[in-house]
């Protein structure tokens, strides 16, 4: 007190941790994301529907590498160009090269690919887009994730089933020098490689399991192309 010298409070500043600060930090941030709103179009998905032809779709093919991911992706997508369709392939190594190119190849980094790929997917389903993704994605938790956030109703996951000797002897074609990603990883110049280094893990529910070493490219984008009628994605055929 100003006037009699007693002390009438006290207080104490205590110094905070670096790890308390970024915990707090942490908690504002969180409480920030957890006020934003989605934006939603003006545009209904019936009207995008009609206007398209079709109904929006993520077909998430998944396999070993050389097991025909970006082949059957790219002769899928002008499959459904030809009838139309406003479609567009979302590629494994364009991602890399571009969204997630500050990303690496553990499983951690993995999961945070396939979750960029997954919000990307469903930013043009939104659109009206059907979406031909082709990734790795050697995690099952990771691809369910993927469903979860698309939407089980436009999510559509294909196995490509290729064993690893067949993808393995693909990539030897290729590179017969030597430099191909398996025979490298084999020498472990490339670290966590799916099929070699790293696991991968056969998808439990996928709709469609392709054997791409006893199919056609043709062969299997018919498979696909069958299943997303029978989803009602696309008119039928005959059409």
């Amino acid at each position: 007190d100003r006037m009699t010298n007693v002390t009438v409070g006290a207080g104490m500043i205590l110094d905070r941790t670096a790890s308390e600060l970024l915990k707090t930090e942490e908690t504002k941030e969180r409480a920030r994301l957890a006020s934003l709103k989605a934006v939603n179009s003006d545009i209904s998905a019936k009207e995008r529907a009609q206007r398209f032809g079709h109904e929006p779709a993520t077909i998430w093919l998944t396999g070993l590498p050389r097991s025909g991911k970006s082949t059957i992706a790219h002769a899928l997508e002008r499959r459904l160009w030809e009838r139309g369709c406003a479609v567009h392939v979302l590629d494994g190594v364009n991602m890399r090269l571009g969204l997630s190119r500050d990303l690496g190849f553990t499983a951690d980094d993995r999961s945070e690919s396939s979750r960029r790929a997954a919000e990307t997917a469903r930013l043009f389903n939104d659109a009206g887009f059907i979406t031909v993704a082709a990734f790795v994605s050697p995690y099952d938790a990771d691809r369910e994730g993927a469903r979860e956030r698309v939407g089980a109703d436009r999510f559509l996951q294909v196995w490509l089933s290729a064993p690893v000797d067949v993808c393995e002897a693909r990539d030897a074609a290729l590179h017969p020098d030597g430099s191909g990603m398996y025979a490298e990883a084999r020498a472990g110049k490339i670290r966590n490689f799916t099929g070699i280094s790293a696991p991968y893990e056969p998808p439990k529910d996928a709709e469609v399991i392709l054997k791409t070493n006893e199919l056609t490219v043709m062969e299997a984008v018919d498979q696909i192309m069958a299943q997303l009628v029978d989803r009602g994605v696309i008119p039928s055929l005959d059409d």
